[in-house]
């Protein structure tokens, strides 16, 4: 009777055992990180004298696609793009529209055929085939940065033209193309002999011609591709001192190979006026979609000729305030005129034109409850800000700015005070407008380090165009140690008198610029922390980096970065030397700034 029971608690025991296994489940193997391999395909990748307009992958494993329109490239392109599937096994591409004779054609797709349950890609994959007797074999590859920042630019058309002619970018398609990868990098492949001129074009509406606001890039010189076969020898020891085996390998070496392209996106707009608007009574703005060289001439039509404006410019004059200090003319519910101004044609060339502008007042918001007529109507204070922080920089001028324009500033009743000892006492400032139509000003004083200071606005200093007066304003802040700041100067192995040198943080934010000294490059006043150097070749002398231009085949200016992270320290000058010419660094930048990161 033991025995049995002792029989039954096994049993029992196993049972629950395997039951509880059931209910973990299987625990898996490894995660597949294998991609798809091709076992066949119709027809053979490389194939001659093929002439149908379909072709099949057979894969090992059932594949699905990703972003197809963005991975798979067909060279030659085509006008009307390939229909490319997946289905279980097979990947099947099927041309809608015509092939040509005696033509190569290959399909890249990129990353974007994949294993159906762990997407793992098939990276790279390219299939070719000729419609004629021979496929084309040479090849061109190179690499695409970003002209400003150096930054690898990926998944960029990088294209040849046969036709040397400047203009084909604009007007033809290109004959081979590829597309750039990950680190901007980039084959094209399947190329005949002959001579090209080598474009990268971002291609946004994908008709493979540049069409202004696309970024572009050209090489300089006439491409040739080519290959050199060589020789290898491969000698096989059997030990240190007996030779077993000498075997030869041949080798091509497809040229040219590691060509630098810079893309940039040219300055080139089409200027017409964007917006005008009047948001109150006492001033309009245009605003217009480019520079200008002049400003608009404007001709009233519904009020006096003679009327005055205040114009409030952009550097650019391409966003203009007109204020209007007449009350006669601002109380007008309905400004109407005509503006001339030039406009882009068709052609991006600049003709003269005439818009006609109505200008209707902005109704103004209700009566806020619980205000009286009286309240409401009372005139505001003339708003003043400045850019004083309860602690100032040294090398900073106070900028005070108003809400209007001024008719009138009394300078003896703005007063800058210094504390000595523990009392305020006077002390000299420059006082100057920082604009045109008195809206800012500048006040610059020859700050003492560590010392507080107060600015000090009677009322009644200030009294608008419209009449408005300031309240009177007390300021106080104190000016920062010296030892707060870092200096740092840059020496150049290579002077350069045509060099800008800029400190940029990790967000390449420009902290400082200056022109190249020969003697060393000083900047003062650095706040502690990591920053980075670079410099640009300023060609046409105008202190900013300028981008390229396509149509006279000037290229943008050349940046270089310094090789590594500079740390500044608070009461520190640090001192570096820098050989910008420096093969390994061209066309690098250091690995903390790359936005561009391998995967």
């Amino acid at each position: 009777m033991k025995f049995f029971r002792f029989i039954i608690v096994i049993i029992v025991a196993f049972t629950a055992a395997s039951c509880a296994n059931r209910a973990a489940g299987p625990t898996g193997g490894p995660k597949d990180s294998i991609p798809p391999v091709v076992v066949r395909s119709s027809p053979l990748n490389g194939a001659l004298n093929y002439k149908k307009k379909e072709i099949q992958v057979f894969f090992n494993e059932n594949v699905t696609l990703d972003k197809v329109t963005e991975n798979v490239v067909v060279s030659p392109p085509q006008k009307v793009q390939p229909v490319v599937k997946a289905n279980a096994k097979v990947l099947t591409v099927s041309f809608q529209e015509d092939l040509q004779d005696s033509t190569t054609y290959s399909i890249l797709f990129g990353n974007a055929i994949v294993d159906l349950n762990e997407k793992n890609p098939l990276k790279n994959y390219v299939f070719s085939f000729a419609t004629g007797n021979e496929i084309d074999s040479l090849q061109v590859s190179g690499k695409l940065y970003d002209a400003e920042n150096l930054d690898p630019v990926p998944n960029v058309i990088v294209g040849l033209h046969t036709n040397l002619n400047d203009t084909a970018i604009t007007t033809e398609q290109f004959v081979r193309i590829a597309k750039t990868d990950d680190d901007g990098e980039f084959v094209i492949g399947n190329v005949k002999e002959g001579s090209y001129k080598l474009y990268a074009l971002s291609d946004i509406n994908r008709d493979f011609k540049y069409q202004p606001g696309e970024k572009v890039a050209f090489y300089d010189s006439i491409v040739v591709p080519e290959v050199n076969v060589i020789q290898q020898v491969d000698t096989l020891w059997k030990d240190s001192v007996t030779i077993d085996t000498i075997q030869f390998k041949t080798v091509q070496n497809f040229l040219p190979v590691g060509l630098k392209m810079r893309l940039f996106k040219e300055t080139k707009k089409r200027q017409y006026l964007v917006k005008s608007e009047r948001p109150d009574e006492k001033y309009f703005n245009l605003y217009f979609n480019d520079k200008q060289d002049s400003l608009p001439e404007i001709n009233p039509l519904n009020f006096d000729v003679s009327a005055r404006f205040l114009i409030q410019k952009s550097i650019n004059l391409d966003s203009l305030v007109y204020w209007i200090p007449d009350s006669n003319l601002y109380k007008q519910d309905t400004l109407m005129m005509e503006i001339k101004y030039k406009k882009s044609d068709s052609l991006f060339v600049l003709v003269p034109t005439i818009d006609t502008l109505k200008l209707a007042l902005r109704k103004q918001p209700v009566q806020s409850k619980g205000k009286s007529k009286v309240e409401a109507n009372l005139v505001k204070p003339l708003s003043i800000k400045s850019n004083i922080a309860g602690s100032f920089d040294v090398y900073k001028s106070v900028l005070l700015e108003l809400d209007e324009p001024l008719a009138l500033v009394d300078t003896q009743k703005i007063h800058l005070m210094q504390k000595v000892d523990t009392l305020f006492k006077s002390v000299e400032y420059s006082f100057a407008p920082h604009d045109s139509i008195n809206r800012s000003f500048v006040i610059t004083h020859k700050w003492i380090p560590q010392q507080s200071y107060e600015l000090i606005i009677d009322s009644a200093a200030m009294v608008s165009v419209f009449d408005r007066v300031s309240n009177a304003e007390k300021i106080p802040f104190k000016v920062k140690s010296l030892d707060e700041y870092s200096t740092l100067t840059i020496i150049l192995d290579s002077y350069d008198p045509l060099a800008v040198i800029q400190v940029i943080d990790s967000k390449e934010t420009i902290i400082q610029s200056a022109k190249a000294n020969q003697s060393g490059t000083v900047f003062e006043y650095i706040k502690p922390g990591d920053y980075f150097v670079r410099l640009f070749i300023d060609s046409n002398e105008n202190g900013i980096w300028d981008t390229g231009n396509l149509d006279t085949r000037i290229q943008p200016e050349e940046v270089m970065y310094f090789s590594k992270k500079l740390t500044l320290k608070a009461n520190w000058e640090m001192e570096e030397s820098w050989n910008h010419l420096d093969p390994e660094w061209l066309f690098r930048k250091p690995e903390e700034l790359m936005k561009t990161k391998k995967r």
